[in-house]
């Protein structure tokens, strides 16, 4: 059942690129009161204009219960004053990339007000990252956190001749989500909050939220590292000539789901989240599940996102949700964030916990050479989470119940 009497609830969307324009409007559309945010250094861009013309969704909406919601959104206010947008909202939605979350909490954890409720879309690890700037700065303050292995859809801006049309347009609309929060004490509480947010209508509609074992469950349950990095690392060669030597084809309509999946590359996909697996279990935490054959088809694991159980685009036929997704660059996020964080967090927890992480790694090496950076240097560390120091007792105890252990430096 979609959720109801949504006007009572205020959403502080913070970020303002293709995911948080997205929500932001989802939102609006759907009832909410929405405040749109986004960091004074890109807002004379990122929000030029959309207080006079909002944010339309545009797209496909494909999903398994024929959930859609299309329209031009007006938000009640737009600015990059954040004091201003989160004083009094019962919801703040944090979604900007992983590398963008410290420059976000700093701004925020001054701002925070008690009983407000924090989603981080997606997680990529920012739940421990805002705890500990938290812990650190504002140890007294009642807030939930939690945050998502993915946003509620597959969504990019649309651009005409390099123009931003204030449009964005979504390729699907999920049916199910993996949450947690931080601790999971605060689990319940977070996963119902859903009810009050737009954005989500799809998925309560739908298959509804799933609660994870931990933040870091959420963290291995995150797709992104798991496809994006061996398909854009194994398709290079494929994305570079596409529209170049390859005739005929326009550029514009790559995508490594479409033009690059391959028996071959689900192999390499496969080993790479059975190491995830071992990780998650040698931890004492869990990771969403799919069988072998699910990494076997074009649309791979995230088809189940949006269809279902059994979602499968054979390799013989086209998939034309993901055709023009990209990406177009080696520099792309897929390799440029999804690498330095969920790879590179992965390895140093393997490091950690004595589990070997030999396909991870391979594609960490891979892609520094091929983008001139050491992402063994770059890449998120478990100290900047806040738990390189922790055991695995400990490590548990944090992660379920907030207890944390200060280092002991003496």
């Amino acid at each position: 059942m979609v959720a109801q009497n949504l006007s009572k609830y205020t959403i502080a969307v913070l970020g303002a690129g293709a995911v948080g324009r997205s929500v932001a409007a989802d939102c609006k559309l759907a009832g909410n009161h929405v405040r749109l945010f986004d960091l004074p250094e890109f807002a004379k861009e990122s929000l030029k204009d959309i207080d006079k013309t909002g944010i339309e969704i545009q797209g496909f909406e494909y999903n398994r219960y024929n959930f859609k919601r299309s329209g031009i959104a007006k938000f009640d206010l737009v600015s990059d004053d954040l004091k201003e947008v989160v004083t009094g909202a019962q919801i703040i939605l944090v979604a900007v990339p992983s590398v963008g979350h410290n420059a976000f909490f700093e701004r925020l954890v001054p701002l925070l007000e008690d009983g407000q409720i924090i989603h981080i879309i997606p997680d990529n690890f920012g739940s421990l990252r805002l705890r500990k700037q938290l812990r650190e700065k504002r140890p007294e303050l009642n807030v939930i956190i939690g945050g998502w292995s993915s946003a509620p859809y597959g969504t990019r801006i649309v651009k005409e001749a390099g123009i931003d049309t204030k449009r964005v347009f979504f390729r699907y609309r999920a049916i199910s989500l993996r949450g947690a929060a931080l601790p999971s004490t605060d689990q319940e509480k977070f996963l119902e909050s859903t009810q009050h947010i737009g954005c989500f209508d799809s998925i309560t509609f739908g298959d509804g939220p799933v609660g994870g074992k931990t933040v870091l469950d959420i963290g291995f349950s995150n797709v992104n590292p798991t496809l994006h990095c061996p398909g854009t690392i194994l398709g290079a060669a494929v994305m570079e000539n596409y529209g170049r030597v390859f005739g005929g084809n326009d550029k514009s309509d790559f995508s490594i789901y479409s033009h690059v999946y391959t028996e071959s590359v689900s192999e390499v996909q496969y080993a790479f989240y059975k190491e995830e697996i071992e990780l998650a279990e040698t931890i004492g935490v869990d990771i969403a599940r799919y069988p072998k054959k699910t990494f076997f088809s074009r649309s791979n694991i995230l088809g189940p996102e949006y269809m279902g159980d059994g979602a499968e685009a054979p390799f013989d036929d086209q998939f034309p949700m993901a055709f023009g997704t990209g990406p177009f660059s080696i520099h792309d996020r897929y390799v440029t964030e999804d690498i330095p964080v969920g790879c590179h967090v992965y390895h140093e927890l393997g490091k950690k916990f004595g589990v070997a992480t030999p396909v991870i790694d391979s594609i960490i090496t891979l892609g520094s050479a091929m983008v001139g950076t050491d992402f063994y240097q770059t890449g998120v560390t478990l100290d900047e989470l806040g738990i390189a120091h922790l055991n695995k007792e400990e490590l548990l105890d944090y992660l379920e119940n907030g207890n944390f252990k200060e280092q002991n430096n003496g």
